[in-house]
């Protein structure tokens, strides 16, 4: 068995461990503002910042640390090449719905580096050409027609067979005029913005309670009420299921190992494929000899597996195609897939009038986060973009239509929820759990996530996700209870890492 002592790199986001730390305060007495958002990550302070500028009195309520979620352990590629999306969005949503996808997406990517310079953050900003590529010469027909739907969309986009990479590919779509940047730092920066400018950011602030009306209530988990007009929920995975949003999204945790190369042997470009198991490739810049290659890959649910293998099989795959040195870092991030392959930015659901919603993102959260800003700020402001209704949550018609995903999710998540149930035991006692392991077993008549710590001393909590009451699953790779249901994580003493869950798993003796 693989334990966290044998795996590549240091157990740390690069863009964490770069990046200084912040100390907002926690909100612990009651507070009034125009507009609440609640999450400070990608999302969350790009619509802050945007409201700010157009003088709004804006409050982020992190239930964290700022930048400190998903946005932290992004590979931050700021980029409107989504893989091969465009073909797919031009025939389920029409040639105008691909140019709006296209429009907004790049519109996001000029939006970040605009913010930067005006700020004047130095967050490693690059321009960068993104390409999606394969090896495999039956799937140039499918290249080129993504190519030509891209092109056609409005991108700088054509099909090419010569890339920098080390290794040969059949085809690739190069989009032209992308970027990627240092997230945090970049985030770092908007907060401060934010603050300079009479806006309010808390973080150790988990808002618990949503009351909508005219005003709106929220409450959080140390007592405080917040009275905003209006109120954005910027949590990743929706941490309020009134939308029933949970039953369109599905979480996937994807891995990522990174270690330092020589800069004349550094892929000028950024890079993805969905052959090889999904790979994607971005440097970031080191020193004057180096930079850091960092890969994505291995994409599994929470809850389902813990990872150690994939780190290892993905780290293996890097070594093999590139000359690096020693792997430096190796991390997680968690995405939310929509059923129909489209964002949901908008009001909440079909009766909301004052909450509006930013998730599903589908691992382009960068973009995605940016356009969001741009969308609610402008909705809030009276401007609505000519592209927000092809974000809009409320499109029950490309749900139906999208049945058979939907019913997939669905299912997944009931097999989990009884299935997992119908097991007598993860283990047969507390006793098997070997030091730096965890596992579920049942003491007196309950289920116990029970996790030994390398002293041996046994820390257990309720099995049963507080969000809906899946039954969580030990993620060793990361030392984190994850449910395999809708994505929330819970540290090994139950605190709450990752929603939809709002509430620690209760302590339990054993």
């Amino acid at each position: 068995m693989t334990k966290q002592s044998e795996l590549p790199g240091t157990a740390e986001s690069y863009w964490m461990a770069t990046a200084p730390g912040t100390r907002w305060p926690a909100l612990d007495t009651d507070i009034t503002a125009d507009v609440a958002v609640i999450g400070a990550g990608m999302a969350g302070l790009s619509v802050a910042w945007e409201l700010t500028r157009a003088g709004r009195n804006v409050v982020v309520l992190e239930a964290d640390r700022v930048a400190a979620g998903v946005t932290g352990y992004t590979t931050a590629k700021l980029t409107a090449a989504h893989s091969l999306v465009y073909e797919r969005l031009r025939r389920t949503r029409g040639r105008e719905g691909a140019r709006h996808y296209a429009r907004s997406q790049q519109a996001a990517v000029e939006r970040v580096a605009s913010v930067a310079a005006e700020l004047g953050v130095d967050c490693d900003f690059e321009r960068s050409s993104s390409l999606t590529f394969t090896v495999d010469p039956r799937q140039r027909a499918a290249f080129q027609a993504e190519a030509e739907a891209a092109s056609e969309a409005g991108l700088d986009a054509g099909l090419v067979t010569e890339t920098d990479l080390p290794f040969p590919v059949a085809a690739a779509v190069r989009v032209a005029h992308q970027a990627r940047f240092h997230p945090r730092k970049y985030l770092l920066a908007l907060a401060d913005d934010i603050a300079a400018r009479g806006g309010a950011v808390h973080e150790r602030t988990r808002v618990t309670g949503l009351a909508e009306g005219s005003p709106c209530r929220l409450t959080t988990e140390r007592g405080a009420t917040i009275t905003a007009t209006d109120v954005v929920v910027a949590t990743h995975y929706p941490v309020f299921d009134r939308a029933l949003l949970f039953a369109r999204l599905s979480p996937r945790r994807e891995l990522v190992v990174a270690a330092p190369l020589p800069v004349a042997d550094a892929p000028e470009h950024m890079y993805i494929t969905d052959d090889m198991g999904k790979r994607s490739v971005r440097t970031a810049p080191l020193d004057e000899d180096r930079r850091l290659l960092i890969v994505t890959g291995e994409s599994f649910t929470p809850g389902t597996d813990d990872g150690r293998e994939r780190f290892l099989r993905l780290d293996a795959w890097m070594h093999e195609h590139f000359p690096v040195g020693d792997t430096a870092y190796r991390w997680a991030a968690q995405d939310n897939d929509v059923s129909d392959g489209v964002p949901l930015v908008g009001p909440f659901h079909p009766g909301a009038r004052h909450v509006y919603v930013a998730t599903g993102f589908g691992g382009w959260g960068m973009s995605g986060g940016a356009m969001a800003g741009q969308l609610l700020a402008s909705a809030l402001t009276g401007t609505e973009p000519e592209w927000a209704g092809l974000y809009d949550p409320r499109r029950l018609w490309s749900t139906l239509r999208e049945g058979t995903a939907l019913l997939k999710q669905q299912a997944e998540v009931a097999r989990h929820f009884v299935g997992d149930r119908l097991r007598t035991t993860h283990v047969d006692s507390v006793a098997e759990i070997a030091p730096g392991s965890g596992a579920v077993v049942r003491v007196e008549g309950r289920r116990c996530a029970v996790y030994r710590d390398e002293g041996g001393v046994a820390h257990a909590v309720s099995a049963r996700c507080t969000h809906l009451g899946c039954l969580v699953a030990f993620n060793e790779a990361e030392t984190a209870w994850e449910c395999p249901c809708h994505g929330s994580r819970f540290g090994i003493d139950g605190e709450v890492l990752h929603g939809p869950a709002l509430r620690p798993l209760p302590p339990r003796s054993i």
